[in-house]
């Protein structure tokens, strides 16, 4: 193979993935030539209402996913936390590649950290997972919604149209951006998006010679982490618009998993927590059974709540 074509979204974040993959792809294999294929999603464009209410998570990936399913291009790199739980038929995720801090981060231009917010103080985010756990610790303060890019909502912010915001810390950290003040939101008070910090390079299933290509950008314990939360959310059949947390951890040869599932407002939050032998088999058994159980404890009325559009969509 002497040239590779990887689709990407045209924001600096999704460049900065598309270039790490590239560059590790070159300085592995110095004679292949390696292209960026840059592609504007319908996520990308709709930027003035709550992803809720457009469709959640594919629409970062399918004008990208065309591209593969067509030719156009050879692999795609995403976030996994807006991969959706089912690929297209044909698609698979060819490699994980080791994962980045997974956390979310509070960061402000006046205030240290979150706990240091007045009361009424407007914290900015688009995520309905992230507003019900801050609305738990601080159900004093006001949550607005907080869309476009990593840098937009930074500026945003930092011309003081929200007192604080949350942000991934990854994406900060890949993009070299920062605030005067930046706390980190850690478990278990705060538990991440399903597959936040972590990459997926996606590819066409009867692709073989690239999946052996590939192979070296592979990290079994990431891979291992991303497949027990994702096999938690897609039992829950939840998306961007349902306020659902997972993060796993590799714990020797255990794999732990801590989830919620919580109402928009914050008043209710479900947790769960399991261990299991750190296979790819029990890492989905695990994280279905993890669902079952929040299911079992109150989540399954949240739900049902949430998708029939009861509460708010307020993200």
């Amino acid at each position: 193979m002497k040239k590779i074509i990887i689709a990407t979204r045209g924001s600096k974040l999704a460049l900065w993935q598309a270039e790490h993959v590239k560059g590790r792809l070159t300085a592995q294999y110095p004679d292949l030539e390696v292209e960026l294929l840059v592609l504007k999603t319908k996520g990308d464009v709709i930027l003035d209402v709550p992803l809720a209410k457009v469709g959640g998570k594919g629409l970062f990936v399918k004008e990208i996913e065309e591209a593969l399913l067509s030719g156009a291009a050879d692999i795609a790199v995403h976030s996994m936390k807006d991969v959706p739980m089912v690929l297209p038929e044909g698609l698979i995720l060819g490699a994980v590649p080791e994962r980045e801090v997974c956390n979310d981060l509070f960061l402000s231009e006046r205030y240290a950290e979150l706990s240091a917010l007045p009361a009424g103080a407007v914290l900015g985010t688009s995520s309905l997972r992230r507003q019900a756990q801050v609305l738990a610790l601080r159900p004093d303060i006001r949550v607005a919604m907080l869309r476009g890019n990593v840098e937009t909502r930074l500026r945003k912010m930092k011309e003081g149209q929200y007192d604080a915001i949350i942000l991934a810390r990854a994406g900060v950290k890949r993009l070299g951006l920062s605030a005067t003040f930046q706390q980190d939101l850690t478990p278990p008070d705060m538990l991440p998006a399903v597959g936040q910090g972590a990459l997926g390079v996606e590819m066409r299933e009867d692709r073989a010679d690239l999946r052996e290509l590939l192979s070296f950008l592979e990290h079994e314990p990431t891979r291992l982490c991303v497949s027990a939360e994702r096999a938690f959310l897609r039992r829950l059949d939840g998306g961007c618009q349902v306020p659902i947390a997972a993060h796993a951890v590799l714990n020797g040869n255990e794999l732990e998993l801590s989830a919620l599932v919580a109402g928009v407002d914050g008043k209710t939050v479900i947790r769960g927590f399991r261990r299991a032998e750190a296979s790819p088999e029990q890492a989905e058994l695990m994280g279905c059974a993890l669902a079952e159980e929040l299911l079992s404890k109150g989540a399954d009325r949240i739900l049902a709540e949430l998708y029939n559009g009861e509460d708010g969509e307020k993200a």
